[in-house]
């Protein structure tokens, strides 16, 4: 069983990996309330939501993604005095009701894809493992230790 020490450092490879298969249309889908769904983001990258905010090197690596989506306009600005944990509600511009359901199918969709490709990348990483195990031993009759 790994320690809490490997763990950590696992959630964060894990959290910089989504981060970076993420396009700045995927994060403006899953912004709620001028900041990223904590929900979504645990869900997407396997761990507990506590780690985003538990984890200091998470917590910091999500303050300045969001911080860089405020500057290049994906996540609306912050006014002053406001943080982003009492950021006001605030529908998107021109947002019906079937958009905005339309929206939330698609990023749901998003969501299972991404979700499916790290799965599948993992699981390839996994059998090229036992491949190779797989080729030593048809050659040699024998597992390498």
């Amino acid at each position: 069983m790994a320690s809490g020490q490997q763990l950590a450092e696992e959630n964060v490879l894990r959290f910089m990996a989504w981060m970076a298969s993420k396009t700045d249309t995927d994060f403006r889908n899953m912004a709620m309330r001028g900041v990223l769904s904590r929900t979504e983001i645990a869900t997407e990258c396997g761990f507990a939501k506590s780690a985003l905010s538990q984890n200091p090197r998470i917590r910091e690596a999500l303050k300045r993604l969001e911080d860089d989506l405020r500057e290049r306009g994906v996540l609306p600005r912050l006014t002053a005095g406001e943080d982003a944990e009492t950021a006001p509600l605030r529908p998107p511009p021109g947002a019906s009701a079937r958009a905005a359901r339309e929206a939330e199918r698609l990023s749901r969709l998003e969501q299972e894809n991404a979700s499916l490709k790290a799965e599948n990348g993992e699981l390839k990483r996994l059998l090229e493992r036992y491949a190779v195990l797989q080729e030593v031993l048809a050659e040699t009759g024998r597992l390498p230790r």
